[in-house]
Order: structure tokens, then C-alpha cells, then sequence
């Protein structure tokens, strides 16, 4: 079996005959006659019925449905054999959260680099909403992100789980309760969120529900700037735990039930063929984390 003979059953299918797909392939009828024939002897049933110039045998229908793919496969065995053979290039455009890009993309960037020296990457930083916006608009390979409430075209993997945590300068006043402090007291107080689309702010929203009184907001589009807000402004801050705290600024125990975030791999459902750079920078992203997290 070889690739023309694929595609001379291929060109059948979609011309509907076998003088229209010699014609489109610039053949003598006999010659696709012969590659069909070819290629029923190999693979041990016939294709086509005889008497009908194109009607497919049972068979042939099922074989039918899977050329498209086949013909994929092998030209991507191909052009990643080719790959191996010359020095990988190009560039995997990777979206994560601002937490990745301080203290899993660095490491694991420099052990993808020790294999493909030749692979740029361009990192962009966003929010789940952001990335999964940029990932349906293929303007990234993947993200390492949130599960969006949109999965539509989406597959998730799930790597680790992320808590909410809420953290306040040393000498607030929400230091002064018994510890842990209950929710309903952090209510009273202002306090610093993620924007909007964030899906912790989306957590935190359904606990505030549960009460009468809502905190006033401050919403910062990036979680990493919140706790230097709540250094110098008198409030209380709702960031993850990964969030590096500056000095000064200290956790504050709450005794609630925070719903865990998980966090993964986010890509295009439809990518069946991935290319061997992008796989081997998952892999080394996924040692990382399964090491820190």
C-alpha cells in the first residue's frame, strides 16, 4: 500500500468515478484501475462493486469513512520524520496564568530547550477566558490555564487544583479576631478581587450570595498586583495560594470551604496530530508541576 494508491481511492470518492479521478490526476483510467485493484489485493477485500463504476462494497464504505484520516496520518508520520532527521524550528504560541509564568514556565522551558534548541516560544498571559478566546481563534497551540464554563471545540486536562486564600497587611484590624476568622467578618472589610472574568471571582461570588451583607470591591485584572494593594491601602485581599505575598503582608485563616480551581492543560479538541515540539514542551510543563504541585 502507498500514498497514491490512498489518494487514487481518495480522488474516486470525491469525483464520483474513475475517469473523473484520472482526470484529476492527470492518469490513464487504467493506470487508477490498477492502483485500485493494487490496493484491494493488499488489503484482502474489494472496494468497489464490479459491474458499478464507483458503488462501494459494504467494505468499501467502512474503508471510505477512514481515507481522509489515513491519508493525514501518513503525511504526518512523514513531516514528523523529517522533523527528527533535520534540526526542529518554529514557534508554539503557549497562553498561561500569570502564577505559570514565575513558577512553572521558566523550568520547564529550560528543560524543553536542553531537546529542541531550535523551537521559539511565544508566551501570552491572560485570564481562562482570555486564553480560551485566543485558543478557539487559533492564535495559541494550548494554554495552561482554568476549566471555562464554555468547552464547546475545547478538551480540558486536569493537572492540579488551585485555592482561594485571602491575605491582609499585618496591622488590619482582621488580625485582631479569633482565629480562624469567620466569613461573614470579611465582609465588613474592602476588598481586593480579579477582574470579573476570573473564575475564582466567579467562586467568590456564589459565597458572597450566601450572605445579607456584600464586601465593597476592588476589582485588579492582574491577582499578582493584589497584594501589593493591600499593603498600602487598609483592606483585605482574595488571591490564590501560589500568589507570592510581599513583606508585611500575611495570610488571614478563614474558616470556610473554598471550592478548589483545578487547573491544566487547555487545547482544540480537533487537533488529532499535535506536532512533536508542542507534545514535548506539555510533557516537560506537566514534570514541573507534578514536582511543585
Amino acid at each position: 500500500m502507498d500514498l497514491k494508491e490512498l489518494t487514487a481511492f481518495q480522488t474516486i470518492l470525491k469525483e464520483g468515478s474513475f475517469a473523473k479521478a484520472a482526470a484529476k490526476l492527470n492518469y490513464a483510467q487504467s493506470t487508477i484501475t490498477n492502483q485500485i485493484q493494487r490496493l484491494e489485493k493488499e488489503l484482502g477485500f474489494q472496494l468497489f462493486n464490479r459491474g458499478w463504476e464507483a458503488e462501494l462494497t459494504p467494505a468499501g464504505r467502512i474503508y471510505a469513512a477512514e481515507v481522509d484520516r489515513l491519508i493525514q496520518h501518513w503525511h504526518y508520520v512523514a513531516d514528523q520524520a523529517k522533523a527528527v532527521l533535520q534540526e526542529e524550528t518554529g514557534t508554539i504560541h503557549v497562553g498561561m496564568l500569570e502564577t505559570h509564568a514565575r513558577q512553572i514556565m521558566p523550568e520547564a522551558l529550560q528543560l524543553f530547550r536542553e531537546t529542541k534548541p531550535g523551537v521559539t516560544c511565544s508566551f501570552v498571559i491572560g485570564n481562562t477566558d482570555q486564553l480560551s478566546t485566543e485558543l478557539r481563534h487559533q492564535q495559541i497551540d494550548f494554554a495552561i490555564c482554568g476549566e471555562p464554563s464554555d468547552m464547546s471545540e475545547l478538551r480540558f486536562e486536569p493537572l492540579y487544583e488551585e485555592k482561594i486564600v485571602f491575605v491582609a497587611a499585618e496591622n488590619h484590624p482582621i488580625h485582631d479576631h479569633n482565629h480562624p476568622v469567620k466569613f461573614e467578618d470579611l465582609l465588613q472589610h474592602l476588598m481586593f478581587v480579579g477582574g470579573p472574568t476570573c473564575l475564582y471571582y466567579i467562586s467568590l461570588t456564589k459565597q458572597f450570595a450566601r450572605h445579607e451583607k456584600v464586601p465593597q470591591l476592588y476589582s485588579v485584572s492582574q491577582i499578582s498586583a493584589i497584594p501589593g494593594f493591600v499593603a498600602q491601602v487598609p483592606s483585605v485581599g482574595a488571591v490564590l495560594a501560589t500568589t507570592p505575598l510581599p513583606k508585611g503582608v500575611i495570610p488571614v485563616p478563614v474558616d470556610w470551604d473554598p471550592a478548589s480551581i483545578p487547573v491544566g492543560l487547555l487545547q482544540k479538541r480537533e487537533t488529532i496530530y499535535p506536532s512533536i515540539a508542542c507534545e514535548q514542551l506539555k510533557k516537560r510543563i506537566k514534570e514541573v508541576i507534578a514536582t511543585h504541585y
